[in-house]
Order: C-alpha cells, then sequence, then structure tokens
C-alpha cells in the first residue's frame, strides 16, 4: 500500500453525507443524552456515525473503526478508521455553527491519511501522509508567526473540568497574558485545521481522545508545522495531551506549559 487516494475518496464521499446530514439537522429538535455532567450527545452524532460506518465498512470490508459513539471493531487487517462523527457536539446542542466531521486512518500503527469536514463552510481538509495538506483541494501551509506576543493561539476545556484540578485553566490563564489571542471553539479537529491553514498560530489542549486529534494531527504536520506532547515528546493519538504549532512558536509555548505543571508541584510540596 501507499496509494491512499481510493481511500480518501470514500472517506471524503462519507463525511460529505454525515456533513449534509448535519447541516440539515442542526435546526431541527435534538434528542439530547448525557455521558456526565457537561458531556453530551444528541441522535445526529449516532445518525452521523452510522452514515459513515455503513459507507467504508462496504467499501473496505476487512477494516477496523474506532469512533466516539461506542463504536469499537478490530480490524482483520491493517486499516483502522478513527472516526469523530460529530466534533463539537455542545455547539451543535445549541445551534451554534461551529462544528466538524473528522474521518483518519491508521495502517500499521500510523496515520496514513486524514480529513475534517465542515459541512457550514463547505471546507473540506484533507492529508494523506508526504503528499501535503489541502482545503478544498488547494495546498495549504501553516503561519510565519515567530513571536508568541504576535500569536493567536486556541485550545479546549476538558469535560471534567469542574471535577478535576488538571482542567487546563492554569494554562489558559498562562497564555491569555502571553499570546495576542486565545480562541476557545469548541471543536479540536478545527481548530488543528486552522493551524494547519495559518488561521490559528498554535493550539494545546489535554485529555483528548483519538478521535479528536488523529486526523487533525496529520493536517499540521503535513502543512510544515509540528505536533508533540506537553513535553515536546513524539505525538501519539492515544497520548495525554497535545501541542500543535506553526513550528516557530513550539519551543515558546513548551516552556508556558511547563510553568502551570511547576506550580501544580510546588503546591503538592507544600
Amino acid at each position: 500500500m501507499g496509494d491512499w487516494k481510493e481511500f480518501l475518496a470514500e472517506a471524503q464521499q462519507s463525511a460529505r453525507e454525515a456533513g449534509k446530514l448535519l447541516k440539515r439537522g442542526i435546526g431541527e429538535g435534538k434528542k439530547i443524552y448525557y455521558k456526565g455532567t457537561v458531556d453530551l450527545v444528541t441522535d445526529f452524532d449516532k445518525r452521523a456515525q452510522e452514515v459513515i460506518f455503513e459507507r467504508l465498512s462496504r467499501a473496505f470490508p476487512g477494516h477496523g473503526f474506532l469512533a466516539e459513539e461506542g463504536l469499537s471493531r478490530p480490524p482483520e487487517k491493517d486499516g483502522l478508521w478513527i472516526v469523530d462523527p460529530l466534533d463539537g457536539t455542545t455547539n451543535y446542542a445549541h445551534r451554534v455553527p461551529i462544528f466538524c466531521v473528522s474521518i483518519a486512518l491508521q495502517f500499521q500503527q500510523k496515520i496514513v491519511l486524514g480529513l475534517v469536514y465542515d459541512p457550514m463552510r463547505e471546507e473540506m481538509f484533507e492529508a494523506i501522509e508526504g503528499q501535503g495538506a489541502f482545503l478544498n483541494g488547494q495546498p495549504i501551509q501553516v503561519s510565519q508567526v515567530e513571536d508568541l506576543n504576535h500569536g493567536l493561539l486556541a485550545t479546549g476545556f476538558p469535560y471534567d473540568v469542574r471535577e478535576s484540578p488538571i482542567n487546563n485553566i492554569d494554562h489558559f490563564n498562562d497564555f491569555v497574558v502571553r499570546a495576542q489571542a486565545v480562541r476557545r471553539c469548541g471543536s479540536a479537529a478545527l481548530d488543528l485545521s486552522y493551524v494547519a491553514c495559518g488561521r490559528f498560530d498554535g493550539f494545546w489542549e489535554l485529555k483528548l481522545k483519538p478521535w479528536d486529534v488523529a486526523a487533525g494531527a496529520l493536517l499540521v504536520q503535513e502543512a510544515g508545522g509540528r505536533v508533540s506532547d506537553f513535553k515536546g515528546r513524539e505525538f501519539r493519538v492515544d497520548g495525554a495531551d497535545i501541542l500543535a504549532t506553526n513550528g516557530h512558536l513550539h519551543e515558546a509555548m513548551l516552556s508556558v506549559l511547563q510553568m502551570g505543571k511547576l506550580r501544580r508541584r510546588e503546591k503538592q510540596n507544600e
């Protein structure tokens, strides 16, 4: 294997079909279920996932699936589809038009293709390993901002923000006074896509799942950016945290992230 265009084409079509469903349903009444105090899911999450699963499982019957809404099927072969049928569910439930479909393919433990589709803006971000990143067929690159003071950053907060002291609030406070601005859009996959195309200069978040980051991380890397964990180590889709930047701001952002960890350590030693 190596030419992933056939796989990408099927993923694109499944994302468009799911996106069409989501776009049509954003103004409709939704059944909302709570998985936690603030973590919710709608019936449209599940319906979009069914659309994607049905198409991809039909096209690639030996592949496995790992998706947000309870779908976990080990592969008979090497292909594993990692899917978030609706990233930005809270936005969607409140009719805020900032959400997307995220699909990635993992082969032999490596993400080889990824796409993020925003049906409201009809923007399809896509990447194949080693072939660059694209938005609606046009090549994209990360920004060239070199000074954190001029950087527009993005982040999000975990669903246990009310219960856990490791909740990103300390990092947010550290960055908001050092960057030009920080945005919290509510969709990690879109945040990563915006880093890839230069709209954001950096993104950090913790406690995400593989379906939140698999496609977006590949987009950033293929667009010339850098992705790691909070210690600068190699990024893993099942890791505890993610830092994605245009490359120029990576070391500066790593330094800021260490501030929060040092403070927590000091408090523990008091």
